[in-house]
């Protein structure tokens, strides 16, 4: 079968051998598999020098074999969901501290998925969701990039940050921040979008964003409103990391996303800054299956969808990531043939 794999730092689409389930596993036959832009920095080896051989964490496909087990989660013809992220998505033990507090991706024992970029994938069964029919294929991305942004937003409810809160999103037109806007909009917040060209701005607002600006803007509009109530960095920027600290007002919320190279180095907290804004920092890596059966619903009831404007076959996969690495489309792009 036709696979994506990285050798010698390219990436190249080649035949590999068909994978077969194994317990507690569901062969798929991938239908659409999204393009995230962690895809991009694992190809380049942007993270410490992490590389990694097989790409592609974001797919919805069909059951087409069972592993021993795995009946007990789905069923051959099932369409399904997959990569819970890629962190994690691939295996949990169900009965360390981590999983039973709701935090699977930190298990032990768990396991990634990567890989989706091929015409089938063994996958955990237990990490698939079963769609409905109002999904359509161009929703894969919500695997991880949907995901991700969930469950940033649902920090902010948790984290005490009140519906008509101010709240920032850099990166707002992008793969995961434009999922961000439609999501905290609905849920009554107040957003300020954060991009860069004017094609992006007002494809944010277009989005439900209240206001949209560049990031040199932020600073005059955090002062104006009294700062920000929470911070949503999705842009791969060391630059919006720290922007997004300094515009919070007293006891806000930051919480990362993104994930810039290593290379741009570290962000900088003054120690008497932080106790007189006393905020909240963390970073939100992807979700839960169970946040992801909850967006699936948001989604096919119309909440949330993913903005696709590029689609190609397996083999234009190198050339979607060198537009991606340049932001040269809005929202996500998909690949719709793993064959070809």
């Amino acid at each position: 079968m036709r696979a994506a794999r990285v050798q010698d730092g390219d990436v190249r689409v080649v035949d590999v051998a068909e994978p077969a389930p194994g317990p507690d596993e569901a062969l798929v036959q991938v239908t659409a598999a999204g393009v995230c832009h962690s895809d991009l920095h694992l190809a380049k080896g942007d993270w410490f020098g992490m590389q990694v051989p097989e790409l592609g964490h974001e797919g919805i496909g069909t059951v087409t074999a069972l592993g021993p087990g795995a009946e007990r989660f789905v069923s051959i013809g099932d369409r399904v969901i997959l990569g819970l992220g890629g962190t994690g998505g691939g295996y949990w033990c169900g009965a360390c501290e981590y999983c039973i507090g709701g935090s699977p991706r930190h298990c032990a024992q768990s396991k990634p998925v990567m890989g989706v970029f091929a015409e089938r994938f063994a996958v955990y069964a237990p990490g698939l969701v079963v769609l409905p029919d109002e999904i359509g294929d161009h929703e894969a991305p919500l695997a991880c990039a949907g995901l991700t942004a969930y469950g940033a937003i649902k920090k902010l409810s948790t984290h005490g940050v009140r519906v008509g809160s101010w709240v920032a999103i850099f990166g707002a037109a992008g793969g995961l921040g434009h999922y961000a806007v439609q999501l905290a909009s609905a849920f009554g917040y107040r957003v300020l979008a954060i991009d860069i060209g004017a094609d992006r701005l007002d494809f944010a607002q277009s989005l439900g964003a209240e206001r949209a600006v560049e990031p040199g803007e932020v600073a005059a509009v955090a002062e104006e409103v009294g700062g920000m109530h929470a911070s949503l960095v999705f842009s791969a920027r060391i630059a919006a990391f720290q922007t997004g600290l300094d515009v919070l007002r007293k006891a806000g919320l930051f919480v990362g996303v993104g994930l810039p190279p290593t290379s741009e180095g570290d962000i900088t907290i003054n120690p008497l800054v932080f106790l007189l804004k006393d905020p909240t920092v963390m970073f939100s890596g992807v979700g839960t299956v169970q946040d992801m059966r909850e967006l699936v619903d948001l989604a096919s009831r119309g909440v949330v969808h993913t903005h696709v404007s590029r689609t190609g076959r397996l083999t234009e996969l190198p050339a979607i990531l060198d537009e991606l690495e340049r932001s040269a489309f809005l929202g996500r792009a998909v690949i719709t043939d793993l064959a070809g």
